[in-house]
């Protein structure tokens, strides 16, 4: 029995005619009922009743028939297996992560997915959020590591690694310290130490002010900048709560911003097997953070 007697009895049944399942099969007619012949003849049994205009199956085609398929159906998952391995062989994957961020061991993800698919290469670039997100949905980024508030940016898929309060990050001469909390309405009142529009850190700052706008005094692109201007003395740095050390945290209330950091993917495909195989990894990272 021969793959393709299957091949050509599945098109014939599905198709009752001989000469469009050649046509399906892209094979001469004769070709076609020969080959059906002889499968009839290694099973035994006529699995199709020639009689009628049309070609109909026997009791016995209708038993074999979802067998055909299914032998037909594995086939084909063997061969998108190979291909997909193929893929990983040749393939290329492109990441994206938040400037300096210290949760999530990005190096240390590549490097484990190096050592499983050694031929695939990997390109790594550093963006603003909002950035990121954009390339990932417009496919220049298979994987990145984002910060954002509130609901996930429109087309991504993502898993949250981290989802903290934002606090006043302030040094021990400030009139801040010592307190356990302040509100936004008060946070608005002074001068503050700030990433700028377009990370994560940012935009829940930005959504707990609501219609008003916060004053920054310093800007910086990057949270280590940030810490470093706060511990000078420049100022309230809104940051992380994980990101103090070294600083009094003052909580934010009245509301309370929340800032996520997760992996995201674009939520509809297509994603290359190496795409796939990485973000699956980073999946299963998440897991154990």
């Amino acid at each position: 029995m021969e793959l393709r007697q299957l091949e050509y009895f599945v098109a014939v049944a599905e198709s009752g005619s001989f000469t469009r399942a050649a046509e399906r099969v892209h094979v001469a007619q004769p070709g076609v009922s020969a080959q059906v012949r002889r499968l009839e003849r290694e099973l035994g049994h006529d699995l199709l009743d020639r009689s009628g205009r049309t070609v109909t199956l026997t009791d016995v085609g209708a038993a074999v028939l979802p067998l055909a398929r299914a032998a037909l159906g594995s086939v084909e998952s063997a061969r998108r297996t190979v291909e997909e391995m193929a893929g990983l062989v040749r393939g290329a994957v492109r990441v994206g992560m938040v400037v300096s961020c210290g949760i999530m061991d990005m190096p240390e993800l590549l490097a484990a997915f190096h050592e499983r698919f050694p031929a695939v290469e990997i390109t790594l670039a550093e963006a603003n959020s909002d950035e990121l997100a954009a390339s990932l949905v417009d496919g220049s980024l298979d994987l990145a590591l984002i910060g954002y508030a509130g609901a996930a940016p429109a087309g991504l898929a993502v898993r949250v690694l981290a989802d903290e309060p934002l606090v006043a990050a302030v040094t021990d001469t400030d009139p801040w310290h010592g307190r356990e909390s302040v509100s936004v309405d008060e946070l608005l009142e002074r001068g503050l130490i700030s990433l700028p529009p377009g990370t994560g850190l940012r935009g829940a700052l930005d959504a707990a002010c609501g219609a008003r706008r916060p004053r920054i005094a310093f800007e910086a692109s990057a949270p280590p900048m940030v810490i470093t201007l706060a511990r000078r003395g420049l100022g309230p740095a809104v940051l992380a709560l994980s990101m103090t050390e070294g600083l009094h945290a003052v909580r934010i209330t009245d509301p309370v911003p929340h800032s996520r950091l997760a992996f995201a993917w674009r939520a509809e495909g297509p994603h290359s097997p190496a795409a796939r195989a990485l973000i699956g990894l980073a999946e299963n990272r998440v897991t154990t953070v």
